[in-house]
């Protein structure tokens, strides 16, 4: 218990309610020790282990999951615990096990019976007593990087009939949850150093501009409308043009052009994307003095410049929010501003500035998350002017729409809609969708799912944007609400010193870069030493001598392994590889050194790319000095 209770505290007072005389049928086993005994709701009697040997038993049933250098194992029952203990023999210490077990009395009985302190004790084991979405995320987000290298889902013989509906449910949870947790590692390998660069080339405006910090809490208590490019946004965006002054509304960039060209004025526009061509958003787009931009430094600086315009319309306001890489590039005094939740979408974004905000309810229309009519986009949304060019009498705008629906038929899944009925989506979205209700399920406010159609969002009320106007939407946002707007947003007097802190950035690489470069051949000499002890061991103390230096650099490090993701993902794959091996030692030595000079080779590439995107950032903050306040 003093284990679950320093691992898992929730589950252990949950446990620690229950009278001392609570407790399984247990009996001795033929071999000794326990068996215990449950009784279904149909009145048979289950025995959760062999009434011959259990501790035979488990041990046999590991030997037929296969794969040793598995480094996840979701474990269905808990039994007395026994599996988890042959597991963790079986596995290794440094496997990560999940217990699906929604029995508490079945937990509390398997504690009193046997000792699995030391197993709790490593904070690799994990028992998942509830399907709460919220609460399984977080037991499933410590180990996230683990799951997705390889995990065996491991299903005893009583878990096939004994709470089989949650098992098979938390299967699904957790697939799911990988299928989430995949995707963002992807997209964090993948847009590692585009991440890095955009942050960097957005650090003039970063530092000049407010914060977000300014309009928080800013509409306490006040509605706010969230505004997607759903296919359903038809439905009711037309009455947002007479709530304008009564609600917050923030559009996704996506549903800006389409909003202005009907009137309707948002007071803020939300953005994040990688890609140039989302600059189309804000080209050529009339806008209102008093829209606010709220984006992540990591959004292409592309967009935040088609947005502020010319120096001459300094005056539109960008608050950017805080963000590690740019702590790194600038140092604390420069970059300091209140953390702000990041979103993985634009609306992820919109609702977590509504929250920053303190509205209270949050309203969403246009957000299907699946295909609802067979469309992907609203009609009239940027995307459908993007395609302009390609229609014609053989590519037509309904064909198009199919198309970016057709082509990820590989990932497309069933859920339910509003109404209860089977809906497509695609995995993209069906992450989008869990995220969403992991966050409706943390959220401390009112939240209203007014798209009128789309995928049923677990958390929020459904209801039409009509009747939520008409509950909600009734009186005019006070003027002291928009305090924020006759503040001064722009300060080019803090430019030159952002520039020389950066510069001195380049200096602290190019130290960094030379020790790397000094390991990296010290480590390919130690190679060929392996059969050579004696040199083998003074050489090393080089090794040594240089790791102290590089911690000398921590901050340089980041910013390199920041860039370069996919070394420290190997990284961690090796040292789990190397955790299980049984090799010889003169074997797992040579591993650890062609892990080490990877990863060194990882760091130098990652020194070069760090090298060009300081460059290319402090030429944009020359730019940005020469063109004056």
């Amino acid at each position: 218990m003093r284990q679950l209770w320093r691992h898992h505290p929730r589950l252990a007072h949950l446990i620690d309610v229950f009278p001392p005389e609570a407790s399984l049928a247990v009996q001795p086993s033929k071999a000794g020790p326990p068996t215990a005994t449950v009784t279904t709701a149909e009145g048979r009697v289950l025995y959760l282990h062999s009434r011959h040997d259990p501790l035979r038993e488990a041990v046999d049933f590991c030997k037929t999951l296969g794969d040793r250098e598995i480094n996840t194992v979701v474990l269905f029952g808990l039994g007395l615990g026994y599996h988890v203990k042959a597991l963790m023999e079986a596995f290794g210490e440094e496997t990560v096990i999940f217990v699906t077990e929604p029995d508490l009395l079945t937990i509390k009985t398997a504690l009193e019976h046997t000792d699995l302190s030391r197993e709790l004790g490593t904070g690799r084991v994990e028992i998942l007593h509830t399907l709460q979405k919220d609460l399984l995320h977080e037991r499933l987000q410590r180990h996230a990087t683990t799951l997705m290298l390889g995990t065996v889902f491991a299903v005893p013989p009583v878990a096939r009939t004994h709470h089989a509906d949650f098992h098979n449910t938390a299967r699904q949870a957790i697939l799911d949850f990988a299928a989430f947790g995949r995707m963002s590692m992807v997209t964090l390998l993948r847009n590692a150093e585009i991440t890095g660069r955009n942050v960097a080339n957005n650090l003039p405006t970063y530092v000049c501009s407010l914060p977000p910090d300014v309009f928080r809490r800013s509409f306490a208590g006040r509605p706010a409308i969230l505004v997607a490019a759903g296919p359903s946004l038809p439905k009711n965006v037309h009455l947002l043009a007479d709530l304008a002054g009564k609600a917050v509304i923030i559009a996704a960039q996506t549903t800006l052009r389409l909003l202005l060209a009907r009137g309707i004025r948002p007071h803020f526009v939300t953005s994040l994307d990688f890609s140039e061509m989302s600059r189309q958003f804000f080209e050529g787009v009339d806008l209102p003095d008093d829209l606010v931009l709220v984006a992540e430094p990591k959004a292409t600086w592309h967009v935040i410049d088609a947005f502020r315009g010319t120096p001459a319309m300094a005056g539109r306001r960008v608050a950017l929010l805080d963000n590690a890489f740019a702590h790194q590039c600038l140092g604390e005094d420069l970059a300091r501003r209140t953390p702000m939740e990041a979103g993985a979408t634009v609306m992820h974004l919109a609702f977590y500035l509504a929250q920053w905000l303190g509205c209270d309810p949050i309203i969403f229309i246009g957000q299907d998350l699946a295909f609802g009519g067979h469309c992907y986009y609203a009609p009239g949304v940027a995307m459908h002017r993007a395609w302009y060019p390609e229609l014609g009498r053989f590519g037509t705008l309904e064909m198009k729409e199919w198309e970016r629906i057709v082509r990820s038929r590989t990932i497309l899944r069933k859920v339910k809609d509003i109404h209860g009925r089977d809906v497509y989506t695609d995995d993209q979205m069906f992450t989008y969708l869990e995220q969403f209700e992991r966050d409706f399920a943390k959220a401390a406010c009112r939240i209203i799912d007014a798209t009128e159609g789309g995928a049923r969002k677990a958390g929020a009320e459904i209801m039409t944007l009509a009747e939520a106007a008409a509950r909600f939407c009734t009186q005019p946002l006070p003027e002291d609400c928009f305090a924020y707007l006759r503040l001064p947003w722009y300060d080019a007097a803090r430019l030159v010193p952002a520039r020389a802190v950066l510069a001195g950035r380049l200096d602290e690489l190019d130290a960094f870069r030379r020790l790397c470069r000094e390991t990296r051949d010290v480590i390919v000499e130690l190679e060929g030493l392996l059969d050579r002890p004696e040199q083998f061991n003074r050489r090393i103390v080089r090794v040594d001598e240089l790791r102290t230096m590089v911690q000398d650099h921590e901050r340089i490090f980041r910013m390199v392994r920041d860039i370069s993701q996919i070394g420290e993902l190997q990284k961690f794959a090796a040292d789990r590889k190397l955790a299980t091996t049984s090799a010889s030692a003169e074997a797992v030595a040579l591993r650890q050194l062609r892990r080490d000079r990877q990863f060194l080779e990882s760091l130098l590439d990652g020194c070069e790319r760090l090298d060009r995107l300081l460059r290319d950032a402090l030429a944009r903050f020359d730019a940005a000095i020469e063109a004056g306040p």
